[in-house]
Formats: C-alpha cells, sequence, structure tokens
C-alpha cells in the first residue's frame, strides 16, 4: 500500500508559489498590452503564454511528486539527452533569423538551450556534491565540471545565441565560487578568463555580435539601424516617469517603436505603462524570490540539494539581472528573456522546472541526510 507522508504538505512552500503567481498575472497582463490592439488572427501571445504557465505548473506537479535527489542518479543521462537536442537541433533543427536554434514539435518549438542552463545546474550540483577537498577544489579537480560546461557552451555558441552560451558561464562561475576552491585556483581562473577576453572578441565573436557591443557603448552612433534596439528601449522606460502612463497607454508599444516588445524588451513597456513604482514592485518580487531561495539553500539538509538551489537561483538572478541591464542600456543587447515575464515556451517551462525542484527541497526539508 502506497502511503502518503503528510509532512510533503506541512512544508510545502506557499510564499515561493504566490510569488511564482504574482509575476505571472504581471506576465500576461504586460503582453496583452505589449500586442495591444491585436489585429492578428493568430492566437494572441497572452494566451499561448497561458498555455505555457498552465504546462508549467503541470511540470511542477509532477517534479514535486518525488524526491529531488532522483536527479543526483540521472544527472548523466540528462546531460546526455540535452547534449543529444543542442546537436539535432544545430543539424536539423528549424532555422530563424540566420539562427537554429529550434525544434519543431509540431505544437510547440522546442529551444534546446533553455533546459541546458538547468542541466548544467543538475550536473554541476552532482559533481561538487560527490567531492569534498579539505583544502578546497583544485585546478586539476575542476578539470570534469570545466569540459562538462565547454561542451554545451560550444555548441550554443554555435547556433549562434551568445546571450544563452553566457548563461553557462554565469552558472558555472557561480556554483563554483560557492563551494570551496583554493587561492591559487582561483587566481588562476582569473589569469585564464582574462587572457581569453581578447581570443573570443577576435576569434569567437561574429561581427554582428562585436558591433553590438561597439554600439552598447556608443549607441547614438547609429540610432537608426544597430542602437535603436536600445534608444527606443532607453526612451520607453524614461518616460514611464514615477506613476507611468497607465495601462494600454503606452506610446512606444502602440505605436510599434520599440521592438521585440513582447520578449527580449517586455520590461521596457511594463517600465513605460506603470513607471518607477511599478517597476519597483515587480524588482522586489524579483528580489524576494532571491532571499527565498537563499532561506531554502540554508533549509536543506544536504549538500546537493544546497548547491541545486544555489544554482537554480543564480540562473534566475543572472538572467533577470542581463534583460534589465540590456532594455535600461547598462549591457549590450545579447537575447535574454526576463524570466517568468517574457514570452517564450521553452525558457518559461525551464525556469517553471527550477521553481518545482525549489518546492521539492523545501517539502523534503524534514528528511535526513542520507
Amino acid at each position: 500500500m502506497i502511503r502518503f507522508d503528510r509532512r510533503l504538505l506541512i512544508n510545502f512552500d506557499w510564499g515561493l508559489l504566490f510569488l511564482v503567481l504574482v509575476i505571472g498575472l504581471m506576465c500576461l497582463a504586460n503582453l496583452y498590452s505589449a500586442i495591444y490592439p491585436n489585429t492578428s488572427h493568430s492566437t494572441p501571445v497572452y494566451l499561448k503564454q497561458l498555455y505555457y504557465y498552465l504546462m508549467g505548473f503541470m511540470l511542477i506537479l509532477a517534479i514535486i511528486s518525488v524526491d529531488y535527489k532522483i536527479f543526483l542518479r540521472l544527472n548523466y543521462k540528462i546531460y546526455a539527452a540535452v547534449i543529444f537536442l543542442l546537436l539535432f537541433a544545430l543539424f536539423f533543427g528549424s532555422s530563424q533569423a540566420g539562427t537554429q536554434r529550434w525544434i519543431n514539435l509540431g505544437f510547440f518549438n522546442l529551444q534546446p538551450s533553455e533546459p541546458a542552463k538547468l542541466m548544467l545546474v543538475i550536473t554541476l550540483a552532482s559533481y561538487y556534491s560527490s567531492k569534498d577537498p579539505d583544502k578546497g577544489f583544485t585546478l586539476k579537480e575542476l578539470i570534469a565540471p570545466i569540459l562538462l560546461t565547454a561542451v554545451p557552451f560550444l555548441l550554443i555558441l554555435k547556433q549562434p545565441d551568445l546571450g544563452t552560451a553566457l548563461m553557462l558561464g554565469f552558472i558555472f562561475v557561480s556554483m563554483t565560487l560557492f563551494v570551496k576552491l583554493k587561492w591559487q585556483t582561483l587566481l588562476t581562473l582569473l589569469a585564464i578568463c582574462a587572457s581569453a577576453i581578447p581570443l573570443g572578441w577576435y576569434f569567437f565573436l561574429k561581427p554582428y555580435q562585436r558591433q553590438r557591443i561597439e554600439t552598447f557603448l556608443n549607441p547614438e552612433s547609429d540610432p537608426l539601424n544597430t542602437g535603436y534596439h536600445i534608444m527606443q528601449s532607453k526612451i520607453a522606460v524614461g518616460s514611464g516617469s514615477a506613476f507611468g502612463k497607465g495601462y494600454l497607454h503606452g506610446t512606444q508599444g502602440y505605436l510599434d517603436f520599440l521592438p521585440e516588445r513582447h520578449t527580449d524588451f517586455a520590461f521596457s513597456v511594463w517600465a513605460e505603462e506603470w513607471g518607477f513604482a511599478g517597476s519597483l514592485f515587480l524588482l522586489a518580487c524579483y528580489f524576494a524570490m532571491m532571499l527565498w531561495g537563499i532561506n531554502i539553500a540554508d533549509s536543506s539538509r544536504d549538500k546537493f540539494g544546497t548547491l541545486l538551489v544555489i544554482g537554480i537561483i543564480s540562473l534566475i538572478f543572472w538572467q533577470a539581472f542581463i534583460n534589465l541591464a540590456m532594455v535600461m542600456g547598462l549591457m549590450p543587447v545579447v537575447g535574454m528573456p526576463l524570466p517568468l515575464f517574457s514570452y517564450g515556451g521553452s525558457s518559461l517551462l525551464t525556469t517553471m522546472a527550477g521553481i518545482g525542484i525549489l518546492l521539492s527541497i523545501r517539502m523534503r526539508r524534514y528528511q535526513k541526510p542520507s
């Protein structure tokens, strides 16, 4: 007979779920405004996003139904499956706007680079939790996680998708700094990264990617071409003032000046209509989610669970930080969605899966570490 442990419900984190619901409602309202008035006869993006949210909540329900430690046993199988999907997308995937990132499943275009972020979190958490060096990790002991990160990094860079590839690097750095490193190892890694910057600029970045960075440094040099996105986004954010122009009254989106306003620049629409006050409320929700994640990490009863939480909150944090810095002109445009807020099925489902893992860890905090 299957017995249900009531402690799972007692330890369920309703606060985290509430934050996800609040951001989700703001997302749907913002997407409705971003395409208003909708003159297309196809399914509007806010309805599609609603369907993705419903799928995401079902995914959360499936994940919290099992012990999160199952990922410790399946981590390399998950890694191999995602690498296969990345290779399939690279050679046989559908091409859009000069990039080859998607796999057409008929009802849904899967972007394997999105679940690759969560896959890397699981993989690194599995590796670091199995090691416990007394004096910290040496460079030799970091060879394996570096290679495990480099394979999906290079495959995603080949698509090309610089933003998502960099996210893998941020996840690796965040989780590696969290575990104990020797000072010699840290200094060596910093020296390697510093020396890799000019190599990456001349040999790995494509001309349009270098142009984006140059435009970021001086967007006014080409306001009608490469600097157009940043200029219009800054106008939208700045014109919101203290309390915004009002819902459905944003001119940058309504008059079609703001590009990609339902994906990468969704926050610009929100800032124009709700102003500084509304933007501050949205940022407060993300900040609360980060603090909530740190609390979950602190309450975790095993090292694997703690590392999973650190990886997932770093994934959400860096995506949000880069997107917000991008739309305000503080970073180059790299095509980074705002988690739980920008339109996109693969990105949303990946984030919701991460939330599901956080909830699973919180629900099982009463268990003794194995």
